[in-house]
């Protein structure tokens, strides 16, 4: 409204800069100036009627776009009058054409095989967002239902900490999911069980049959995993890692130089507290063939254990040898600097 008004007032003051010297009859010093002064009044509210209509990015600086309007239309009489607005027209409704830049190749990130991707939350930042008794409940609620989704090795420990938080809702409802989880696991052992028992009835083999041995291997994995989703405690927890030995130690009796099985009877060993046993069958696993990577954290934490420092500040330097160790890279960089 502002512009309209200037330039409606610029247009008259431009028809009385024509008209002024008519009236003033004649070509005196009088008719001049008023011609002049009309003019140059007109010009500047013309520039500044027709600023506002020109974006920052055609018209920068501000003031000097603003003086050059002014001086053209001035300096150009009529024609400079209606040649700005028409330019001002053209850059209004005149856009830039956009055009894709042409390129030849493109040049790809590096992609790392042993960098893993990460979760839309960290596990320590969700710990924390859960155990705050101020936050609302319904977004804690949101935030235990979403733990679904992920694995029961992270999800386990987190619903563990709210089963002492003060909402009852958030209580029953941790308690549910870590129930669910166990029972899950639980109904695999029960039909493994039945494939078990199915085997030895139709082959009369006993326990070297294939399916026999495929079905106490999955009773070992599935044992453990109630150790290591943290799902069982106490006693149930001992009972587990029994019985996750116990399958183990009947897959080894058939099987011996499994490197992997070696390496879970070492890791039950070590969480029965049989150290000495546990060394002997890490270095076993080795010998068959087990990556160092695999082996030599739990190495080191066993000699940490038998409190032989200087055994395990060796194993932690080896472990600087690979780089594809992120989680464990602040516990390296420590014992190394401790060297």
């Amino acid at each position: 409204m502002i512009s309209f008004k200037l330039g409606l007032s610029a247009l008259l003051l431009e028809l009385g800069a024509w008209s002024a010297p008519t009236l003033l009859e004649g070509h005196s010093d009088a008719g001049l100036a008023t011609y002049l002064i009309a003019h140059a009044t007109a010009s500047t509210l013309l520039a500044l009627a027709l600023l506002p209509l020109l974006t920052s990015e055609r018209a920068r600086p501000r003031r000097a776009a603003l003086a050059l309007m002014a001086a053209f239309s001035f300096a150009v009489p009529i024609a400079g009058f209606i040649g700005i607005v028409l330019a001002v027209v053209v850059l209004r409704i005149y856009r830039t054409p956009v055009t894709a830049d042409d390129f030849q190749s493109l040049q790809l990130p590096e992609f790392d095989l042993h960098q893993r991707m990460q979760g839309s939350f960290r596990q320590a930042g969700l710990r924390s967002f859960l155990g705050n008794a101020q936050a609302p409940a319904q977004a804690r609620m949101s935030a235990m239902v979403a733990l679904q989704f992920v694995s029961g090795r992270v999800a386990s420990p987190l619903l563990r900490t709210v089963l002492s938080d003060p909402s009852e809702d958030l209580r029953l409802l941790a308690y549910g999911m870590l129930d669910t989880l166990e029972k899950r696991v639980n109904r695999a052992i029960d039909a493994e069980l039945q494939t078990l028992r199915a085997a030895q009835n139709v082959e009369g083999v006993g326990m070297s049959s294939p399916q026999a041995l495929e079905a106490l291997h999955r009773l070992s994995d599935l044992y453990w995993e109630l150790i290591y989703q943290q799902l069982v405690q106490g006693d149930l927890r001992e009972y587990a890692i029994n019985e996750s030995l116990r399958y183990c130690g009947m897959v080894l009796q058939h099987t011996p130089d499994h490197p992997q099985l070696t390496l879970r009877r070492g890791r039950l060993l070590h969480e029965q507290g049989h150290l000495g046993a546990a060394a002997e069958t890490y270095e076993r696993a080795r010998a068959l063939g087990m990556p160092a990577t695999r082996l030599l954290p739990y190495q080191a934490e066993l000699a940490f254990q038998r409190r032989d420092f200087a055994s395990a500040q060796e194993l932690v330097h080896e472990l600087n040898q690979w780089d594809a160790l992120p989680r464990l890279r602040p516990v390296i960089d420590y014992w190394s600097g401790t060297r």
